[in-house]
Formats: C-alpha cells, sequence, structure tokens
C-alpha cells in the first residue's frame, strides 16, 4: 500500500492558502540568501588561497650552485602608494635553458620586458618620468596573461638581464629586515616555491577570519527558513495527530514540506551565485579584483552546500514537533508554554570559562581560533533561550504598561520563538565589538615626502648623494639630499646605509624622485615609507577590509532573520491578535508589544555578546604586542546604532501585515 504522507503533504501545502503560500515564499528567499551567502564566503576564502599561489613563482627558490640554471632577483617599487613587482631573471651561460616562469610563454631573453595588463594601462597613463623608466625600455612590452597573476589589477613586470646585471647581482638580495621578502635573490632552476608574495599571503587567514564570525548569523538565517509558520504547522499537524496520524506520518510529511521549500531554495541561491560570478569578481580585495574562475567553487562544493542547506531547514523544521508528537492536545489547545531549564545555564558558564581558559595561554592557531568561535556561539544558543525566559518572567512581574506586559508574557511563553528572532543581531554584536577594537597599531611615524636610497658603505653614499642632486635637478624636482646617521631611525632607511630625498611637492613629484633616482640603487631601487611599511599596511588593509565586509554582512544577514522571522511570527499568532484586537486592544499597543518583545532580549543579550567580542580583540592585539584602536569606542557606538535601526526597520517592515491579518478581528480569531 502507498504511503499517504506526499499525497497529503502536497494537498495540505496547496490549501493552506495565501498566507500559507507567503509563509513558504519567505522560506524560499531565506533559503536562497543563505546559500547565496555560504557560497560567497566558500569563494572568497578558496579564491584568496588561490590567487596567493598564482603568486609563488616569484619568490626565488635558491638551488645548490651546481644544479642552477639562471638567476632570479625580485624587488618591490611604489607608484601612487601602490605595489609594482618587478622580477629580474637572467639566463646563465653553458647552463641548459630554464622553463619559462608563469605566465610567460618562454624565459625571458636579455632586454625583453614584459608586464601585467594593469601596469601596461598604469605606464600609459602616467608620464614616463614617474614610472615607465625605472624599467628597461624594450621595442614593445610582452605581456603577463592570467597564469602568472593573482589578480587583473595586479602590477607586475618581468624583465630579462645579463647576469653581470647590477639588477640581478648579490647586492640586490636584500639582507635588511624590513624587506621582508619584498626583495630576494637566488639562482634558481625553475619557479617551484611554495611561499607566496607578501600582498597576497595573508589574504586567506584573514578571509577566513571573517567566514568563521560570519558562518553563525548564516546558519541562524538558514534556520529561521525551516521555522517560518511553525506555529501554524504545528496546529495543523496537531489536529491530524489528534485524527490519528503516527508521529512518524508527522515527522515525514514536516520533514517533505520543508525539504521541498529548501531545496527550491538552496538551489535559486546556487544559480543567483553562479550568475552573479561576473559581477562579484569585480569586487576588489587586497591586490585588486579577482578572475571569475578563482570565485568558482566548483562542483562539489554546490553539491555540497545545496543539500546542506536543505539539510539544516528540514532540521530546524523537524525539531519543532517534539510537542505535536508527544502531547497534540496540549499544542492544538495552545496550553503548553515552552519552559527552559537551568541546565543550559550550567553549560553555558562550563563553555564560557572553558573559552576564557583557552584563551590566556597566547597566540591560537586557524584551526583552533575557528572551533572557540564556534563553541562559544553554540553556547550562546544554548542559553539564549534561558534568558529570553527569565526576562520574560521578571519583565512580567513589574511591567506597568499593557505594551510592556504582552511583550512579557510572550517571550515567557515562547522563549526559543522570541531568541530566534533576535539571536542573529545578538551574534552580530559579538562581531561588532571584536572588530571596534581589533585594528593594530602597527607601523612608523608619517615620512611622506621621503625617498631614500641604498648604498654599499659611506664613501658610495657621498658619490650618491652628489650624483643624485644633479639627477633631481635635471628631472624638475625640487629636493633637499643628506646622509643620514645610521644611527637614525626618522627616516625610510631605518638605520641602514644611504641617502635621504626631501621632496618638496604632492605625489607626482615623489614618484618623479623615485624614477630619477633609480640609476643610483646599484641592483636596489630607490623607495619610499611605503616600502618598510608594506608589510605592516597589507595585514591592516586586510584587516580593516574584512572588518567592514563582515560587519555589514553580519547586520545584513541578522535584520533579513530578524525581520523575516518577525512577519512570520505575525501570520503564526494572527489568531491570537485577532482574540486581543477583539478584546479591544489597540493596533498601536499590539506594535509597541512586538517592537518590545524584540528589543528587551536584544539589549540584554547583545550586551554579553559585545563584552566577548572587545575581549576577543583584545587577546588578538595582545598576541600581536599592539595597542587598541583608539577610534574602537566611536566605530562600537556606529555599530550599536545601526543595529537598533536594523532591528527597528526590520520589525517596522511587517507592521503593514499585522494591520491586514488584524483588519477583520472576527473572521481572523475564528
Amino acid at each position: 500500500m502507498r504511503s499517504p504522507v506526499l499525497p497529503l503533504t502536497w494537498h495540505l501545502a496547496k490549501s493552506s492558502g495565501r498566507r500559507g503560500l507567503q509563509t513558504q515564499l519567505l522560506a524560499v528567499v531565506v533559503a536562497a540568501v543563505s546559500a547565496f551567502v555560504l557560497l560567497v564566503m566558500i569563494a572568497a576564502s578558496l579564491g584568496s588561497g588561490a590567487r596567493a599561489d598564482r603568486t609563488t613563482w616569484r619568490t626565488p627558490d635558491a638551488v645548490p650552485a651546481k644544479q642552477a640554471t639562471a638567476v632570479q632577483a625580485v624587488t618591490t617599487t611604489y607608484v601612487r602608494h601602490e605595489p609594482v613587482t618587478v622580477v629580474s631573471l637572467a639566463q646563465l651561460p653553458g647552463r641548459k635553458a630554464t622553463p619559462a616562469p608563469p605566465g610567460l610563454s618562454t624565459f625571458p631573453e636579455q632586454g625583453e620586458v614584459y608586464v601585467s595588463p594593469a601596469l601596461d594601462g598604469l605606464m600609459r597613463e602616467l608620464p614616463t618620468n614617474q614610472l615607465a623608466d625605472r624599467l628597461p625600455k624594450p621595442a614593445s612590452y610582452g605581456t603577463i596573461d592570467a597564469a602568472g597573476l593573482a589578480s587583473p589589477d595586479e602590477l607586475v613586470a618581468v624583465v630579462g638581464r645579463a647576469p653581470s646585471d647590477p639588477s640581478v647581482s648579490k647586492a640586490a638580495g636584500g639582507d635588511n629586515w624590513y624587506d621582508e621578502e619584498q626583495t630576494a635573490r637566488a639562482e634558481i632552476a625553475g619557479f617551484t616555491s611554495t611561499q607566496p608574495s607578501p600582498f597576497t599571503g595573508p589574504d586567506q587567514q584573514m578571509t577566513v577570519l571573517g567566514v568563521a564570525l560570519l558562518v553563525m548569523p548564516v546558519i541562524v538565517l538558514a534556520s529561521a527558513a525551516g521555522r517560518l509558520g511553525a506555529a501554524r504547522r504545528e496546529q495543523r499537524l496537531a489536529a491530524l495527530r489528534l485524527a490519528g496520524a503516527t508521529p512518524r506520518q508527522i515527522i515525514a510529511m514536516t520533514a517533505a514540506e520543508a525539504a521541498a521549500v529548501g531545496g527550491a531554495g538552496a538551489l535559486t541561491g546556487a544559480l543567483a551565485y553562479a550568475t552573479l560570478l561576473p559581477a562579484l569578481a569585480e569586487i576588489p580585495y587586497g591586490v585588486g579584483g579577482w578572475y571569475t574562475g578563482q570565485l568558482w567553487v566548483g562542483l562539489p562544493w554546490l553539491a555540497a552546500v545545496v543539500p546542506a542547506v536543505t539539510a539544516l531547514i528540514t532540521v530546524s523544521a523537524v525539531t519543532m514537533l517534539r510537542q505535536v508528537a508527544t502531547s497534540p492536545l496540549g499544542v492544538a489547545q495552545q496550553a503548553d508554554p515552552r519552559r527552559t531549564r537551568m541546565i543550559r545555564l550550567v553549560l553555558f558558564a562550563a563553555v564560557l570559562g572553558y573559552v576564557l581558559f583557552s584563551t590566556q595561554g597566547g597566540q591560537l592557531g586557524a584551526r583552533q581560533m575557528v572551533a572557540l568561535l564556534a563553541l562559544f556561539y553554540g553556547a550562546f544558543w544554548l542559553f539564549g533561550p534561558w534568558v529570553v525566559d527569565r526576562l520574560g518572567r521578571i519583565v512580567g512581574r513589574y511591567a506597568r504598561r499593557p505594551a510592556t506586559l504582552l511583550a512579557a508574557r510572550r517571550l515567557s511563553d515562547d522563549p526559543s520563538g522570541a531568541w530566534r528572532t533576535v539571536s542573529g543581531l545578538v551574534l552580530a554584536g559579538f562581531v561588532a565589538g571584536f572588530f571596534s577594537v581589533s585594528q593594530l597599531a602597527i607601523g612608523f611615524s608619517d615620512q611622506h615626502g621621503q625617498v631614500a636610497v641604498l648604498t654599499a658603505d659611506s664613501a658610495a653614499t657621498q658619490r650618491a648623494a652628489a650624483e643624485a642632486r644633479t639627477l633631481l635637478r635635471e628631472a624638475g624636482v625640487t629636493a633637499t639630499v643628506t646622509v643620514p646617521s645610521e644611527d637614525d631611525f626618522d627616516n625610510p632607511l631605518h638605520g641602514s646605509s644611504g641617502l635621504i630625498a626631501r621632496v618638496s611637492g604632492g605625489q607626482d613629484q615623489l614618484d618623479t624622485a623615485v624614477t630619477a633616482l633609480t640609476p643610483l640603487g646599484a641592483g636596489r631601487l630607490p623607495f619610499t615609507q611605503d616600502y618598510p611599511n608594506a608589510v605592516d599596511n597589507v595585514y591592516m588593509d586586510r584587516l580593516g577590509v574584512v572588518s567592514t565586509a563582515t560587519l555589514g554582512m553580519s547586520f545584513l544577514v541578522a535584520a533579513a532573520s530578524a525581520g523575516l522571522t518577525a512577519a512570520a511570527n505575525v501570520l503564526d499568532r494572527r489568531r491570537v491578535y485577532g482574540l486581543l484586537r477583539l478584546a479591544g486592544t489597540p493596533l498601536r499597543m499590539l506594535d509597541r508589544a512586538r517592537t518590545r518583545e524584540t528589543a528587551l532580549p536584544l539589549a540584554v543579550l547583545a550586551g554579553g555578546t559585545t563584552a566577548m567580542g572587545v575581549y576577543g580583540a583584545y587577546q588578538l592585539n595582545k598576541a600581536a604586542d599592539s595597542t587598541m584602536n583608539v577610534s574602537g569606542a566611536l566605530q562600537l557606538a556606529a555599530c550599536v546604532a545601526v543595529g537598533t535601526l536594523a532591528m527597528l526597520a526590520a520589525i517596522g517592515a511587517s507592521r503593514p501585515l499585522l494591520r491586514k491579518v488584524t483588519a477583520d478581528p472576527v473572521q481572523t480569531a475564528d
């Protein structure tokens, strides 16, 4: 005999009416957004790793002298504060041919220059004395293709040199502490290095941090899709249970409906992700935009995310059926308030103590950090309903206004439902607290307008200083050339032997000065303060971008979760609202009660998670031996204001729906 589960599920779905269809459409939208955001997060994490892999060939991979076939030297120059990576290659005489570097069809011969498309465009845009004259001038430039570039916007040049050229001599190796892999030199036999560029190496680490902080709000949003229309579904299934349906049939019907809705939404989100890949690739991060293929997660990830979102929504819907299966009469009569147990507080205290203890030991690995964040979020997920339940009882006991009393009763009657409405914003509070004070204060004092030229010794410095004055004068640059003491660290040399040119004028004059002084470098290009500060600036820039993106996405996802849950609650409670309207309760009072039902737990719980976020940022800054961000208080206040406005907007968006479902209170209450 064929099971009646699927036909009955389909019949109930069709007969649920317009409001039931609205709830299902809301669930589809939530599932689509959840799948889309998850795929974008995975794409950013995998893509940043792929971009770093495309830069490993630029780091010289030293081999024994007898095995070497070429010399590779890499250095970095800056124009308009943007790094330009210059790779110099020289084939050693009498050795076998060296393989071509990635992005080139052949190993460059002496005098050949290959540039990335972005660098080629910039060289055409700027006057030659600001950038192009820093490189040799071939008859025509070759082009580095995508295989050798991390981003379409990356500025890279590959120059073929003679083995005796100073640009590939041992002096070009870079042995100062601030070179930090921006400058290196070695004899090589190929391009097999696994060390990424310093401009792409930190990208994935920072992206994973953002993903770890954002994944729980997304999971909360996806779970909300399975709980949309929960009260209405409970009433319907309780009636079927009383009519003779078995618990297994009830669960199967709910799972089938939730899986269909979740699967449709997840597939829609996956299709939206695939369609929007070209637009997503235009979003800059780190060295620039993306190649579209770098953000393609592949079919295995698609095949994992779509079922995962579907399963999450299905499990979320099925977990709501415990009372229906065990006490259908109580559900039908709405006589079983959802109380919480003290064990939640005990478990939360234990988990919180473990997390605090684990963060006392100093630096944590990426996996440890992700695991602790997941544990922390899970603890708050257990603790949240308990706080909401107790908060509802306390507020109900001391309430002096009808709207507050109504809100308190709803909190204590269904603490889990109230927690689900605010959980996204509460967890976003942790992200706000973390990133508001985690901007690392690293770097050196402002040394703008100074160009440094490294020299071999004091005698070479004096000769170079005289020549530098001549070169700058011929280039039309007004500058003062000095030779600082090696004990003077208030300049880009930071104690190294060399000269400093203090340039008057704007950025154009500074770039012109760097170009004019290039012949003096003896294998090392002149540099500005951008060079010694580069590594610290990279980390701060990536952290700043991830901070902004994670904060924005957290509040957006949380506000969407709160808004959709609030709208679904209006549909689920239309009978209650109708009865209250029949009893003479003004619509304005019902709306105030809905707002306070969200605002009360949000104010209490968001404060706790925000404080935990600040503590986590403090531990991060402590591990990095950095001071706290002085503007953190202002940023945190802005985040709190944005979160509050987002919550109010989310609740206010469902106000027309409340007015509509209570327009005919007699029919609604019936």
